[in-house]
């Protein structure tokens, strides 16, 4: 176990954690902000430990599967991690990532963050069974859950739309991002971006791209449109690359344009800090983290103009269609030719990052924990 337990406070909230202690990326890192800056006492469930998660989360336990349920870890979490909740004294339980488990009692509140409907979206980009799981899931957890947490208008309007979720059972709490972005907001570290840049053999000019490289990202587009730009201006792709897409990525890289696999989270502060710009030209997402990451890094943002990457990056972001990358070359072209205009939007995405501070999505979503426990 990696936190002590300490006199539990009044509010006693359950955490399904796998995210956060097996996920280095997206969910894993909404998982792991949320914990530590919510109010409350909190139990984490996880069905295995493979990220040495070193937060100083208070009044803190983490429960495992004992006995048989070793064997079947992600079966315990199904099926029968449920069933320690009541000794616990949990009073919520919230599934961070479209999913609760199945036995729940009934005067224990439940909440269910959805963070997109990608899968009833976009189907091609799954397998059949992966669609089948996915759907069975959400539709478990948006019919019992008390509250159906949104991370941004965007799902929301999916929820209706889509799983006609009840508009009154939805709240829509934003998301943050991962807290050494916030620590560089407070303190950038010229030094480290040159440190880093060193580290990855990186060009002093160079613009940034950061996600998994897969068919939704459109990393292809991204190097369409810095080819457009002057022969000493890189693109530098930071991503594991998945499938037939991430393989005509990387064999589309060469020359100016760089793929960093496996590139240490914590250099990413300082590969946006020393970018020039970055690109996150995906097709859609239920939030859009690195547009913030981008923003908390002084670091202006080219980004797609549909779907939530508009809520994320506000009047400080520069928007394009996902498949025009004649304009993505000039917004690439005017924040490097224009230093006045870059810092105008350095400026814009400081007042902008603000909306989506730690601290207010902490109490935002013990609102809506307190609500619960108030009706």
């Amino acid at each position: 176990m990696y936190f002590c337990s300490r006199k539990m406070k009044k509010m006693v909230i359950g955490y399904d954690a796998k995210r956060a202690f097996c996920n280095g990326t997206g969910l894993g890192n909404y998982s792991r902000s949320l914990i530590a800056a919510a109010a409350g006492s909190k139990v984490m469930y996880t069905p295995r430990i493979s990220i040495h998660w070193d937060r100083n989360v208070e009044d803190a336990v983490v429960r495992m599967p004992q006995g048989m349920w070793r064997l079947a870890p992600s079966l315990w979490r199904t099926f029968a991690c449920a069933q320690g909740v009541k000794k616990d004294g949990v009073q919520i339980y919230h599934g961070l990532s479209h999913e609760l488990p199945l036995g729940l009692p009934k005067d224990v509140r439940k909440v269910v963050t959805m963070h997109d409907l990608i899968v009833r979206r976009y189907p091609h980009y799954f397998s059949l069974f992966d669609r089948l799981m996915h759907r069975l899931k959400q539709r478990h957890a948006c019919r019992v859950a008390d509250v159906v947490v949104a991370i941004s208008e965007q799902t929301r309007r999916d929820l209706v739309d889509m799983m006609h979720v009840p508009e009154d059972k939805i709240k829509v709490v934003y998301q943050s991002c991962d807290a050494q972005f916030w620590n560089y907001a407070k303190a950038p570290n010229v030094g480290e971006c040159e440190a880093v840049r060193a580290k990855y053999d990186l060009p002093a000019c160079y613009i940034l791209c950061v996600g998994t490289i897969e068919e939704r990202k459109n990393q292809l587009k991204v190097i369409e449109a810095c080819r457009q730009l002057p022969d000493d201006v890189a693109l530098v792709i930071v991503g594991r690359p998945r499938g037939d897409y991430g393989r005509r990525v990387v064999a589309a890289a060469g020359g100016r344009i760089r793929i960093l696999q496996g590139a240490a989270f914590a250099d990413f502060p300082a590969l946006y800090g020393g970018a020039v710009a970055s690109v996150y030209l995906s097709r859609f997402e239920g939030f859009g983290i690195p547009v913030l990451e981008s923003m908390c890094c002084d670091c202006p943002v080219v980004t797609s103009s549909i779907s939530s990457m508009p809520e994320a990056g506000g009047e400080a972001a520069l928007y394009a269609d996902p498949d025009d990358a004649a304009t993505v070359a000039a917004h690439l072209q005017r924040l490097l030719g224009d230093e006045a205009f870059r810092r105008t939007c350095i400026e814009k995405g400081r007042t902008q990052r603000v909306k989506f501070a730690p601290e207010k999505v902490a109490a935002d979503m013990t609102a809506v924990y307190k609500t619960l426990l108030d009706n």
